[in-house]
């Protein structure tokens, strides 16, 4: 379990090599030694550099699983060799496809892809790590939302809508398991620099990576259940909802 100082003993990362769900981890190493597990795509080639960063951190130990989020049927398997070392205090569900925003609604085949990725597999391993830790009695999950689905635009609509999907899913998991010992945080960042966003020129509110994970173990020791990164970004999305969607379709977002 999570002890007194915040420091979990162990912690599962699905989506294994992606920076902000290692930027995560590095921040609860710097509270002691934890086991971690690394469930990543089979042959990632940045996944032995995500085991070595994490070994230089302090990990007591990093294992790696097979993981494709696609495969649903293979996804219990998954998760039992995931816990069968042990209870897992943390689950840090980090992997997703953004895609190029125009081609989506246009390309039947990436269109289904993404939203079975984003949307249909965050939905398996969230029930299916649910049950194990309603079983354990604990638990603690850390889930990679985004602004872009809290308000759907036109500009990244398909991709957004999975977002909106994941992150209704994962607010009311958390509603359904705090009887059974079990909380949900979910993060909604707007632009992280990470490999995602290259190229890309930062807009408004850009926040680094570890500032994600600063944000996260903060607002797991608060006992949290929904932030924005920068905390900022909850205004912007106050005034944003509200506008008609007759004006909104005209923003240039």
């Amino acid at each position: 379990m999570i002890n007194a100082v915040g420091a979990p003993q162990s912690i599962l990362v699905l989506g294994g090599t992606s920076e902000i769900g290692l930027a995560i981890t590095e921040e609860y190493l710097k509270r002691g030694p934890a086991r971690v597990t690394l469930a990543a795509l089979p042959n990632d080639p940045t996944l032995d550099a995500a085991t070595e960063k994490l070994q230089a951190a302090g990990a007591s130990e990093v294992r790696t699983l097979n993981f494709d989020a696609g495969d649903f049927e293979s996804h219990p398997a998954v998760i039992d060799e995931a816990f069968a070392a042990g209870d897992i205090d943390i689950c840090i569900v980090a992997f997703g496809l953004l895609g190029d925003a125009e081609e989506l609604w246009q390309n039947q085949k990436k269109a289904v892809q993404i939203a079975n990725i984003n949307y249909t597999g965050a939905v398996s391993v969230g029930v299916l790590v649910g049950e194990k830790f309603r079983a354990q009695g604990h638990g603690q999950f850390i889930v990679m939302s985004t602004v872009a689905g809290e308000r759907v635009r036109r500009s990244n609509f398909v991709y957004g809508s999975t977002k909106a999907g994941l992150d209704g899913f994962y607010l009311n998991l958390g509603e359904a398991l705090e009887k059974d010992g079990v909380k949900v945080l979910v993060i909604r960042p707007g632009q992280v620099r990470t490999r995602m966003s290259a190229g890309v020129k930062d807009a408004p509110l850009t926040v680094n990576k570890e500032d994600v994970a600063q944000l996260a173990v903060k607002s797991v020791d608060a006992g949290k259940t929904l932030v924005w990164a920068p905390p900022a970004f909850r205004f912007v999305m106050l005034i944003l909802k509200n506008i008609p969607r007759p004006i909104f379709k005209y923003l240039p977002i």
